[in-house]
């Protein structure tokens, strides 16, 4: 147990640098009006704004702020919030008119969200507007309109990215089904691999147990149902859970599961009803990060599918590299059980702890 505790001692100390998929919404909405302003809309969990401006300029950011002062310090911080923003036509950067609003969550569980409206005029003869917004590491939707009611287009972007350049006044072309079912699928992969750590830690946690395929083979069967059962509830909005409640839980979840491994050797059947309910909880998590992508209404059905064939290939493609690098080799030595699954059992169970005291207090 003594390489056990220090991996844990040493994990508890870094773990402030290990951060699993980023919590919140953002999502960006653009608005071109007759082809002479353009409205673009930001919406964002307003603390983790606030929090992310405080520390760019060196402050230590402050922890619990009243939803009452969030609006004051957003606007307070306009020339920081611009330098990470960009809009602009034909190469050409604008300097957009911003207003700042903050309002409370849905439910005492749920952030306080800003809404971020930057406005101005479109330059004369400007053909093509892009966008770049550094405020955020994840994936998030921007969609764009020429007119108040036309079906938008949607383009993903990763983090600081800067979109396409998009047309001002031609109308953008239609999206083949194709193309939403490949985009969505990567989007499901890469929310595992690489943007999903703590995901990918159950998934670990479930292989370590034992180094047996059939082992493996009935948690992840169990998980896989089960995720699959509550995301496509949560997306038809039959199952609604705060993700105030949910993140926290799901880093329970792998905490539970890393330490259970320490005190186990072999499957037994109450862990596999274990991790089927422990998988609809993530399947929660799944839907939160579709949510923030959004889903075309033409192509629900073809998105919803895809984005969760995409997160069952990162989650094998994490089972198949534990397997090729450790398990092929290792599982059936004498000392894996005291080298190899108790080690990183105790490291998975501390970074998972950690998790769930953050994301209690998030």
């Amino acid at each position: 147990m003594r390489p056990a505790l220090l991996v844990a001692l040493v994990t508890l100390l870094y773990c402030p640098a290990i951060r699993a998929h980023e919590i919140g919404t953002t999502r960006a909405s653009v608005l071109f009006r007759e082809g002479r302003t353009y409205d673009v809309e930001i919406l964002t969990d307003a603390a983790a704004l606030v929090e992310k401006l405080e520390a760019s300029t060196g402050q230590v950011p402050r922890l619990d702020i009243a939803p009452s002062r969030l609006e004051s310090l957003l606007a307070s911080f306009d020339e920081t919030f611009r330098q990470r923003v960009k809009i602009a036509f034909d190469g050409s950067d604008a300097r957009p008119v911003i207003a700042y609003s903050v309002a409370s969550g849905v439910d005492l569980a749920s952030p306080a969200v800003a809404t971020i409206r930057l406005t101005g005029p479109i330059p004369a003869g400007a053909h093509h507007f892009t966008w770049t917004y550094g405020w955020t590491f994840a994936s998030y939707a921007m969609t764009v309109r020429r007119a108040a009611s036309e079906t938008p287009a949607t383009e993903w972007l990763e983090g600081s990215q800067t979109s396409a350049p998009v047309a001002v006044r031609s109308p953008a072309p239609a999206v083949s089904r194709l193309s939403i079912a490949w985009r969505y699928l990567r989007l499901g992969f890469t929310h595992i691999v690489p943007n999903g750590l703590d995901h990918m830690l159950f998934v670990l946690g479930i292989c370590l147990l034992s180094g047996r395929a059939r082992s493996v083979l009935w948690q992840v069967t169990a998980f896989t149902v089960a995720h699959s059962i509550t995301l496509g509830l949560s997306m038809y909005g039959v199952v609604a859970v705060s993700s105030r409640i949910v993140e926290p839980v799901i880093a329970l979840s792998i905490a539970y599961v890393a330490v259970e491994n320490m005190f186990l050797s072999e499957l037994k059947s109450w862990r596999v009803a274990l991790v089927f309910a422990f998988g609809l909880l993530h399947g929660m998590g799944f839907a939160g990060a579709l949510r923030e992508l959004g889903l075309p209404r033409s192509e629900f059905v073809t998105a919803l599918l895809t984005f969760n064939v995409g997160v069952e290939a990162g989650q094998l493609a994490v089972i198949g590299t534990a397997f090729m690098l450790v398990g092929y080799h290792c599982a059936n030595r004498p000392w894996y059980r005291r080298r190899i699954v108790v080690p990183a059992s105790a490291l998975i169970a501390s970074t998972a702890v950690y998790w769930t005291i953050e994301r209690l207090s998030f």
